[in-house]
């Protein structure tokens, strides 16, 4: 695999819409961003806030209003560019009298792969995504969680360096997107970069080096995952062994459970010391990504 400066690299990149009814619509806002080779970027926004707008822009699907886009260095106009590129939709659908080796043969020789190499990564591919079961059975006899995982299947049989993959996890039970999460983990073990938009946070957490928010059609933070997880404590939990005055507590069944937070905490033992009395416990309350994103997106529709 050869090594890039960036797998992805955007600059202000923008996309405006013109429509009858709400007229113009920015979808995207001088948006940048690099994403280094061998890296799991997740992309995170609420609803309409143009995370699938950046995606269909990096597959040069649409044109950007301005602004650049460059995969592997080169434009993502380019098709040797895009070659590189597995791409999974939001939304994947195949023929319904097709199989899944129907479809997969066919794109495996979109992308010029001979016959034997071809077959060999179906059947690897299958295995991965647990459809080798399923290899006769018309697509219209599948599950919502199987069109998924024959939409991740068609995505990586060509062996591409970039995965780029709009809500991954969409329609998959917890087995699935178990499943998902290790491929995106033997993956990065290859040395492969994957992009993907979600809109379930954990799965971003614990499949993602670096997140990135976008709110608004306007990136809102990059930050790595572990410096959201190590990087702060939002509060504090106490436990106390006696309901004191003055105090929200929460009976838990042993104990009375209190909340401060991370400021106050001097203050809150000072009150219980003024009362005689001290925690059992004190717990301090770690920021997960979830509450980073909400604080995120919190800060964007008050700016």
């Amino acid at each position: 695999m050869m090594q890039y400066a960036s797998a992805i690299h955007i600059d202000q990149l923008s996309k405006t819409y013109r429509t009858l009814k709400k007229g113009r619509v920015d979808a995207l806002k001088n948006l940048s961003l690099s994403v280094m080779p061998g890296e799991s970027f997740g992309f995170l926004g609420p609803n309409g806030a143009g995370k699938s707008t950046t995606i269909r822009l990096l597959l040069g699907l649409m044109r950007a209003t301005s602004g650049s886009a460059f995969l592997f260095g080169q434009p993502v106009t380019s098709q040797s560019a895009r070659e590189k590129v597995g791409y999974l939709p939001e939304n994947p659908s195949f023929p319904d009298q097709a199989s899944v080796v129907d479809v997969l043969t066919l794109v495996g020789r979109m992308h010029g792969m001979d016959n034997s190499r071809l077959q060999n990564r179906i059947a690897t591919v299958l295995e991965q995504v647990n459809l080798a079961h399923a290899l006769k059975q018309p697509i219209r006899s599948y599950s919502k969680g199987m069109v998924q995982r024959l939409g991740i299947a068609q995505a990586v049989v060509h062996d591409p360096d970039l995965l780029i993959l709009d809500e991954p996890m969409s329609g998959l039970d917890p087995i699935g997107r178990a499943l998902v999460k290790d491929l995106i983990k033997e993956w990065k073990r290859q040395g492969k970069t994957i992009f993907f938009s979600s809109h379930i946070i954990s799965d971003v957490e614990t499949a993602c080096d670096r997140v990135g928010i976008i709110v608004k059609g306007q990136l809102r933070e990059v930050q790595d995952i572990s410096t959201v997880l190590t990087g702060g404590v939002s509060g504090y939990r106490l436990l106390l062994s006696d309901n004191i005055d003055g105090f929200d507590t929460v009976f838990s069944g042993s104990y009375y459970e209190f909340q401060c937070e991370k400021k106050a905490l001097g203050k809150t033992l000072a009150a219980l010391e003024q009362q005689n009395t001290l925690p059992v416990l004190v717990e301090p309350i770690r920021c997960d990504l979830e509450h980073y994103f909400l604080d995120v997106v919190g800060i964007a529709k008050e700016s």
